[in-house]
């Protein structure tokens, strides 16, 4: 095989590393996060996007094999390889360390599949620091069916309102103490990441969605006066049987009330019969409290102290 690298490139790149990510999927992501995880993140505006020219893929031919890359913040490194290249792993295990984003608070973000990769970490005197997992629920051990608690229906996708939805994101992430919805205009759009500007992220997705995104699949609950409650998002991924469900928030007033897990159950009525297998979701415990009973593992590696 002959072996060649090129740096990432947003505008032209995106297929190249939705196939390779698609095909490195596992079920459990044991083998490195599932396709819509880096897509989401180059779309959103919480993403520091000025080291994006730092990734580097690994191309066998017109195929990409490999993928190192960052996410947020920039000193968190991910990995992609395709099983039957597990000989790049050195180069790319130096290429991370190197020349990735982040110096003396780099981690590397690793899964048990990774085998190669965690040697090759481990061989250069990085050490596992902490365990994280990702709540994921197995459509073939469990049903989810909560039901919209009184006073609430459901959105149809093609009669969503993005200004509405964008308020939704404001208020479910707890952007209100910035400041006033309406005067997003005034933050410094210089920053990184500007929550004033943040429901922008809402209106430019559904206007100009990513590639890959599905937005005829995501949920919104709204109250008996038409306000979006809930939004759940979701990417289908039917090449992996994967429903991966970001993001997911609820506005402060009509929490604790039923509307996530009966955002969730609409998802599982809506994917089961298309053949998903997981569905993910986070950290949180109320993922084990609706019924959620896998988990994806994160092997957390830093540099060892000197």
């Amino acid at each position: 095989m002959k072996i060649t690298t090129k740096q990432y490139q947003s505008l032209t790149d995106q297929q190249l590393i939705w196939d390779l990510m698609v095909s490195c999927y596992q079920p459990l992501c044991t083998n490195g996060v599932a396709a819509p995880f880096f897509e989401y993140a180059i779309t959103a505006s919480w993403m520091d996007t000025r080291f994006l020219y730092l990734n580097r893929i690994w191309m066998d031919g017109e195929k990409a094999v490999g993928f190192v890359f960052y996410e947020n913040p920039v000193s968190s490194i991910f990995f992609h390889l395709l099983p039957g290249y597990e000989c790049l792993a050195e180069e790319m295990m130096d290429y991370a360390i190197q020349h990735m984003p982040g110096k003396d608070a780099k981690e590397l973000n690793l899964f048990p599949g990774q085998k190669a990769l965690i040697e090759a970490a481990e061989r250069r005197g990085w050490q596992l620091q902490y365990t994280s997992q990702d709540m994921l629920f197995d459509f073939q051990q469990g049903v989810l069916d909560y039901p919209l608690p009184e006073g609430f229906h459901f959105v149809e996708p093609l009669d969503i309102d993005p200004v509405k939805l964008a308020r939704c994101t404001w208020k479910g992430f707890d952007h209100e103490d910035k400041g006033p919805f309406i005067n997003w205009d005034e933050e410094d759009p210089g920053t990184p990441w500007n929550p004033q500007k943040a429901y922008l992220d809402v209106i430019s997705s559904l206007m100009a969605p990513p590639p890959h995104a599905t937005f005829d699949r995501i949920v919104v609950i709204a109250d008996a006066q038409g306000e979006y409650a809930c939004y759940s998002g979701m990417w289908w991924v039917p090449e992996n049987c994967l429903a991966y469900m970001e993001p997911l928030c609820t506005i402060p007033k009509h929490r604790h009330k039923g509307l996530a897990a009966a955002a969730l159950s609409r998802h599982y009525r809506n994917l089961s019969p298309l053949g998903a297998q997981y569905m993910t979701g986070g950290e949180d415990p109320f993922y084990q409290k609706i019924g959620y009973t896998k988990a994806i593992q994160w092997l957390h590696y830093k540099k060892a102290a000197k």
